[in-house]
């Protein structure tokens, strides 16, 4: 590294500190900094975040109108989704809220005959079966918030699930009743260096946001059977953490898993489009 590139970066350690100063100042206040704190794991990330997390049907309303609109980084999963369902209609969305993404792509994507079902934590899916019941989320939905018991799925979606996970990956996987196909995943925070945990607030509750070290998670990736067949990034959801701005930006990526000798849809080139018919 050359000297002028250091004294840069002194420069801009210094022009940090004193909002790093700011935000440790107000990190318990309810309008304190959205990320703050690092730890090496989640276990002492959870110590300091004693509220419920996401396991709270208070915060399962929170964004849940912006959650069923269509992001930028929502067309890589779009796209993949419109090749793999015609021949792998079995869908496991985990972290899957309230059935955003389903609500958020049903107008782009024909979801007749795919068996949808979103798993996630207990407080989250009575809020979704109770919305449900009163008509506000499609009933095509299955919820379900136990793993034991789900069904095989031939395509596994993650979107933004994996910063929240309280088990290694692969563990999560390995418990399915078969291994999915394919396993789409999006929103992935990643850093070029070393693992950590952080604190999110979200409302009036902090939970732990796990940022991967990005070459060991995607050799971790290889070590569970799958190849990568597509990745991307998605720049608008990096971040740095105010009260660590040394740590440097997280990078926030998404990537297409292939089972490794599993048959099924081309990994690329032309197939049939599968839309709505009301389009």
């Amino acid at each position: 590294m050359s000297w002028r590139r250091q004294v840069r970066q002194l420069g801009g350690l210094g022009a940090a500190m004193p909002r790093a100063l700011l935000a440790r100042i107000f990190i318990n206040h309810r309008r304190g900094a959205r990320f703050t704190g690092v730890w090496q794991s989640r276990d002492a990330a959870s110590a300091a975040c004693p509220t419920k997390g996401y396991d709270d049907q208070g915060i399962a309303d929170i964004s849940f109108d912006l959650m069923c609109k269509r992001a930028v980084w929502d067309y890589p999963l779009l796209f993949w989704l419109n090749r793999l369902l015609p021949d792998h209609p079995a869908v496991l969305d985990a972290g899957g809220h309230m059935g955003t993404k389903y609500i958020a792509f049903s107008d782009l994507l024909d979801l007749t005959g795919t068996r949808w079902t979103v798993f996630d934590l207990p407080g989250i899916i009575e809020a979704a079966q109770a919305r449900q019941s009163a008509g506000d989320i499609p009933a095509q939905i299955t919820f379900a918030s136990q793993q034991e018991g789900l069904e095989a799925c031939d395509l596994l979606i993650c979107s933004g699930l994996l910063q929240y996970l309280d088990k290694p990956f692969a563990d999560f996987v390995g418990g399915l009743k078969e291994a999915p196909k394919y396993i789409l995943l999006n929103k992935v925070a990643t850093r070029e260096g070393r693992a950590m945990f952080t604190s999110e607030r979200i409302g009036q509750n902090r939970v732990p946001y796990h940022i991967r070290d990005r070459q060991l998670w995607e050799a971790e990736m290889g070590a569970m059977g799958y190849d990568v067949i597509d990745r991307w990034t998605i720049p608008e959801l990096g971040h740095v953490i105010p009260t660590h701005p040394w740590y440097g930006r997280s990078e926030s990526r998404g990537y297409v898993l292939k089972l490794r000798g599993a048959h099924g849809a081309p990994d690329c080139g032309p197939t049939k489009p599968r839309v709505p018919s009301t389009l």
